[in-house]
């Protein structure tokens, strides 16, 4: 059972930049794909990046693609989301997820293909 935990959400101005931790316990966090999701109110979670097992690959919805990067540090157990240039429309609550995968494959940008969740963490930008 892995058991993930976000952190490094918080209320940032237009333009401005947050860089978001997921760490993980319980498990081999090698093993596992990571993506990031985000929910804003009223809406459906969606996809917002992913990075493979050695964090070789990665792939990235349109709308955050040059403005955000995920990385991961295999040896501390954690993913990083740096998100900059940050627009109001990013405002949601960002979920860390694993997924079992291939070694070079990442991970899938449907939720309902994830194995473990975080609670998530709030990132609020203001106009």
């Amino acid at each position: 059972q892995v058991q993930l935990v976000e952190s490094g959400g918080g209320l940032v101005q237009t333009g401005g930049s947050l860089r978001l931790s997921c760490a993980a316990s319980g498990g081999t966090f090698s093993n596992y794909a990571m993506g990031w999701f985000r929910q804003a109110p009223g809406k459906e979670r969606e996809f917002v990046t992913t990075i493979n097992r050695s964090g070789s690959n990665t792939y990235y919805r349109a709308s955050v693609k040059g403005r955000f990067t995920i990385s991961r540090d295999n040896a501390k157990n954690t993913a990083y989301l740096q998100m900059n240039s940050l627009k109001p429309e990013d405002t949601a609550v960002y979920y860390c997820a694993a997924q079992i995968t291939g070694y070079t494959s990442t991970g899938s940008v449907d939720p309902n293909r994830y194995d473990y969740w975080g609670q998530g963490t709030q990132v609020t930008v203001s106009s």
